[in-house]
């Protein structure tokens, strides 16, 4: 008959043998390669992935990246700065992308919800995440490697890397030659923008540094002309206005709303500037020229077309 083992006349080497002869199926299951990994890093990411199969995008580029990785099956409702693809349109709108109605969000029963940075209010978030809806915040940005990073974070969260880095690859070669084509013009032949948001009594409203107009109007060869004065949007004096010498007032084009050519020409600070003796206003589509989607490199060449005629002709 065996004796039994009292652990607590047992020597160190037999306490540790024992701890090991007990633990090796469990570090088994640790170590044991299956498919190229181990079984208990497959089990953990199991468990956390997202059910992103009844998805609500906020963000005009979130929902433009969903839709070109061939996802957007999975969108069942989307903000309203999401206008394209066309059938975006077809799907429920939950609110301005700064101003969500949780109940609006919840009402769609989504099973998580991918939204862009600065979208809010703060407390309507806090209401989603409180929710339960699975969470994910895609960073902002105004330039090439924001634009893929976008790319990535969303196809990531949708399980789709591959789709993810195919895209990046694509859209980072359009990016390349629209960019290159507009960086030809001289310094000195580049043309000054002000970009005007809005008009609030009277003032002009205009884009300043790190704003998704800054970072269009750089990319398309041309200045900000605010450039160095003052951080993302600001109402301006008339003094500020004239200061900036636009040879360009560029403004967006909204659908109802927003003020003629002629009466942003008769605002007395732009007509002494160059752009209002000139009387040139441009007018583009805000989406597809702000959104910093998939699109940015047709943006760029667009706005540089307008600017100058054809991408990188410097003789104009």
């Amino acid at each position: 008959m065996s004796k039994s083992f009292d652990l607590r006349r047992a020597r160190p080497w037999e306490v540790a043998l024992t701890v090991f002869a007990l633990s090796a199926p469990l570090l088994a299951t640790f170590t044991l390669p299956v498919d190229g990994g181990f079984v208990r890093k497959a089990a953990a990411q199991d468990m956390q992935k997202v059910d992103t199969s009844k998805l609500v995008t906020i963000g005009g580029a979130v929902t433009e990246i969903v839709y070109a990785l061939g996802e957007g099956e999975r969108i069942v409702a989307r903000d309203s700065t999401s206008m394209y693809p066309e059938e975006a349109l077809k799907l429920p709108d939950v609110g301005y992308m700064r101003a969500l109605s949780p109940e609006g969000v919840i009402a769609v029963n989504p099973t998580a919800l991918l939204a862009v940075e600065g979208s809010g209010p703060a407390d309507a978030l806090a209401v989603l995440k409180s929710a339960g809806i699975p969470f994910e915040t895609v960073p902002e940005g105004y330039d090439r490697a924001a634009i893929l990073r976008k790319i990535d974070v969303v196809g990531n969260f949708l399980g789709v890397p591959e789709k993810a880095k195919a895209l990046e690859e694509k859209v980072g070669a359009e990016l390349d030659g629209a960019i290159a084509d507009a960086a030809k013009r001289p310094e000195s032949e580049r043309k000054r923008v002000l970009f005007i948001l809005s008009f609030q009594n009277g003032r002009i409203m205009a884009a300043g540094n790190h704003t998704a107009a800054d970072g269009i109007i750089g990319l398309a060869g041309a200045i900000n002309a605010t450039e160095g004065t003052f951080d993302g949007y600001k109402p301006l004096t008339d003094e500020a206005v004239i200061n900036a010498k636009p040879d360009v007032v560029m403004v967006m084009t909204r659908p109802g709303a927003g003020s003629t050519d002629e009466e942003v020409l008769a605002h007395p600070a732009i007509a002494v500037t160059p752009a209002g003796k000139n009387k040139t206003v441009l007018r583009m589509n805000s989406l597809h020229l702000l959104g910093f989607g998939p699109r940015t490199a047709s943006a760029v060449s667009d706005l540089n077309k307008e600017l100058y005629g054809k991408p990188g002709n410097v003789s104009q």
